[in-house]
């Protein structure tokens, strides 16, 4: 069974550009922004690692962040932030708000499912 992997992203073509670069290894499911994303995790689903963009409309990554790091049944999924910002502040931020890992847009898809891989091993343990 494949690894299911969340991703939230309002920019369409990074959310399309995901799902096509990494439905070959994993379930990928594409959410808009960090509102919808929550409820769908709190409709029962549970992803093995979430993706998750740091600039968006409703809910913005940090507050997912924030909320999934809060909630004693999401805490343990991984997650690894994405941001168009280069911002080592925004980094630090979302590192000590419990994201695993931090990725700057445009990223290097190689790159992204060595990370990926990574995590999803860090979960194992």
């Amino acid at each position: 069974m494949k690894k299911r992997i969340l991703v939230i992203d309002d920019e369409i073509t990074i959310r399309t550009l995901l799902e096509k670069f990494l439905r070959n290894l994993y379930e990928v499911t594409a959410m808009g922004n960090g509102q919808e994303a929550l409820t769908w995790l709190q409709g029962g689903n549970l992803p093995d690692l979430m993706i998750v963009d740091l600039e968006m409309p409703s809910m913005d990554g940090f507050e997912f962040l924030k909320q999934v790091k809060s909630s004693g049944f999401f805490r343990s999924i991984p997650v690894l932030m994405l941001s168009g910002v280069d911002s080592s502040a925004e980094r630090v931020k979302c590192l000590k708000a419990g994201a695993l890992d931090f990725m700057i847009k445009p990223f290097n898809p190689e790159e992204l499912t060595i990370k990926i891989d990574i995590l999803m091993r860090i979960r194992l343990n």
